[in-house]
């Protein structure tokens, strides 16, 4: 059996349609009350952030901000991305569905690890009915927010078989580098090339993962 890690933002959940705005809508308040200076944020800035644990986002993001206020604007960005999932404006990446189903059709343990809260990966289960396609579901506040590298090798004894990580950041290809596994990177997600770099295959495109799995089960 091959089991694949699967990242979650930016790899299957089109996250921007959330946390774009939500991201603008804290970041106004934080400008209005005087917190931080009035700017106008471009999808690119914001997007950069997404695969980071919220409390590592907001200390890199205005490291200024003393603790209360970065820790209010992080469950207040959290909210506001809840309802707006909640309400219908979230939404998996195109064929994301189709094409989980078809790995676990193949005999693949698809896992679910990310950079998430409890919170919102009990959500997005139920939302969006993962638990259809994944076997085991994982976040970094289950383990102390510690990177994902080190959070594989915890669960990895649970796992038997070997592991492919698939993910559109540098923490999803750093988890695959660090504990020599294969991985795939996901270009049509959030990350640079540059982030991508050491995966064994880039794809461009979401229905191209079942293809770039197939390879590297063939040539391991």
């Amino acid at each position: 059996m091959t089991n694949l890690v699967f990242d979650y933002d930016g790899t299957i959940h089109n996250t921007m349609k959330t946390y774009a705005p939500a991201f603008r809508n804290t970041c106004k308040w934080l400008s209005d009350n005087g917190y931080i200076s009035p700017e106008e944020y471009s999808d690119s800035q914001i997007s950069c952030w997404l695969g980071f644990n919220s409390t590592d986002m907001w200390s890199q993001f205005h490291p200024e901000l003393n603790s209360e206020i970065r820790e209010k604007a992080r469950v207040m960005l959290g909210r506001d991305m809840a309802e707006r999932v909640d309400n219908g404006e979230g939404a998996l990446f195109e064929h994301a569905e189709e094409i989980l189903s078809v790995l676990k059709n193949n005999g693949d343990n698809l896992i679910f690890l990310s950079n998430c809260r409890v919170h919102y990966m009990e959500r997005h289960k139920r939302v969006f009915g993962l638990e259809r396609f994944f076997n085991s579901f994982y976040c970094c506040e289950e383990f102390d927010f510690i990177p994902k590298y080190e959070i594989f090798r915890k669960i990895k004894p649970r796992h038997d078989g070997d592991f492919i990580v698939i993910g559109d950041r540098f923490h999803d290809i750093e988890t695959a580098v660090k504990n020599n596994l294969k991985s795939i990177g996901c270009g049509y997600g959030y990350g640079s090339p540059e982030e991508l770099a050491d995966a064994d295959i880039v794809v461009d495109r979401i229905t191209d993962i079942p293809d770039a799995v197939k390879s590297l089960k063939e040539n391991k």
